[in-house]
């Protein structure tokens, strides 16, 4: 354990009585190996969202219902419930560096299987290569939080990594760059008369649309590649601590902590929420008559509105306690929810853009929270908090099956006066209710 989480315990009891206002967000020697793995926190903020709008790409080429659809999501975020665990025995035992690396190596043979996939034309192939490349940013994820709140004073972490997730949404932005440009603008069976062609027809188109959804994730899985030999040979800090202690007992403890348990399942509703907020936009977007390509630039919107936020709110931490920021957003996303549930038309969709400022402050500020001063457990910690990630794999399944209710669009049947797409973030809302409970509950942690 370092030597600022050593002074952190002489000294401080309570987070709401730091001064850190003067204290560096990350000190000169350590400037390097920030920026390298910030950079990371893009890199996944990319495959994120380029995948998003895949849902509906998939749908429309596979010709798939809203469930099946949604497995592309289930398939994405269940990577992380399956490898986070792992990946925090793996840092424990070896180091932060290693994990990275190990990240990076399977985040690119992820990205590459989309060309076999292509080729075979099987909608599962594409889902086993989007759980693998999670298996990647579930290493990178597991590890890179605890390592960027490692780099530094405890008084700042919470700080540092909002900073360094403020960087996510650049990335995100990108993905959702290249899915408009390069995806959705060129997908033939994106054409309202896709359906009513012969089977010979859409089999060709089905062909080519599928090597337009191949190239980005190939091109993708080169340059993770390179970003693996550059953090190689450069040197990393690394912190030292006591290997040999048991991974069970160090569990064991960590569920003996209320700011941790609560943490986690916070962040599981959370990723849920955002996910579906995210994902469904399309869908959203789709009842008013807007086609997926022209919603890329709501959805691009909401990622500007969210690193708004996200800079706006790592700013406004120096000065406000985080529990109580994490609250009261909680609070503002609950009413843009019930916005985007209620209001018709594009009040609606302008609701449903909003809830990403309220969103920006809550996954690293949840994180932070729930990690506090967790020692030597944070490694297990941060792996439980990345294994809620799951979230996002669960809520847009159920949200699917809404949709589903009246048949395979997103207005069949009105559920209390709105469309079933309306009434579907009826999901989100319950979710940041249990994200402001946290907040709230979080206030009074010591």
């Amino acid at each position: 354990m370092d030597k600022y989480r050593e002074e952190y315990k002489r000294t401080f009891k309570d987070e709401q009585i730091l001064d850190c206002s003067k204290v560096p967000v990350v000190t000169k020697d350590k400037i390097i190996p920030f920026i390298l793995i910030t950079s990371l926190f893009a890199l996944w903020g990319f495959a994120n969202d380029i995948t998003n709008p895949m849902v509906s790409a998939f749908k429309k080429v596979m010709e798939l219902d809203n469930f099946k659809a949604s497995l592309v999501q289930l398939a994405f975020y269940g990577g992380y419930g399956t490898m986070a665990l792992p990946a925090a025995i793996f840092i424990k035992k070896y180091s932060y560096k290693k994990g990275i690396l190990t990240g990076l190596a399977l985040y690119a043979i992820g990205a590459l299987l989309f060309y076999p996939a292509a080729v075979y034309q099987e909608y599962f192939y594409f889902l086993l290569a989007l759980y693998i490349l999670t298996f990647g940013l579930a290493f990178l994820e597991t590890t890179a939080n605890p390592y960027i709140l490692a780099m530094g004073d405890e008084r700042t972490s919470t700080r540092r990594l909002n900073l360094a997730q403020a960087f996510n949404p650049i990335g995100a932005l990108a993905g959702l760059y290249v899915a408009q440009t390069f995806v959705l603008g060129a997908l033939q069976s994106d054409d309202v008369n896709f359906l009513a062609l012969s089977d010979e027809a859409k089999s060709l188109i089905k062909t080519s649309d599928l090597l337009v959804i191949r190239d980005p994730y190939v091109g993708l899985g080169v340059f993770v590649l390179l970003m693996l030999v550059v953090i190689a040979f450069v040197k990393m800090p690394e912190y030292t601590e006591n290997k040999k202690s048991n991974v069970w007992s160090g569990i064991k403890r960590l569920f003996k902590k209320e700011r941790f348990v609560g943490g986690v399942i916070a962040q599981t509703f959370y990723v849920g929420a955002q996910i579906m907020c995210w994902t469904y936009i399309y869908q959203y977007a789709e009842v008013l008559g807007i086609n997926n390509q022209t919603t890329v630039y709501y959805a691009m919107s909401a990622l500007g509105v969210f690193l708004g936020g996200r800079w706006i709110c790592t700013f406004l931490l120096k000065y406000i306690n985080s529990a109580k920021l994490l609250f009261f957003l909680s609070l503002g996303a609950i009413v843009f929810t019930l916005g985007a549930i209620f209001i018709k038309g594009m009040g609606g969709l302008y609701s449903l853009v909003a809830i990403s400022f309220c969103m920006s402050l809550m996954f690293p500020t949840i994180y932070g929270i729930a990690l506090m001063g967790l020692g030597d457990d944070a490694k297990y910690g941060s792996a439980f908090l990345v294994m809620a990630i799951v979230g996002g794999a669960i809520m847009p399944s159920l949200q699917g099956l809404i949709l589903d209710i009246g048949g395979p669009g997103y207005n069949d049947v009105a559920i209390l006066g709105v469309p079933e797409v309306n009434f579907s973030f009826i999901l989100p809302l319950i979710c940041y209710l249990i994200v402001a409970l946290y907040g709230y509950r979080a206030i009074n942690y010591k």
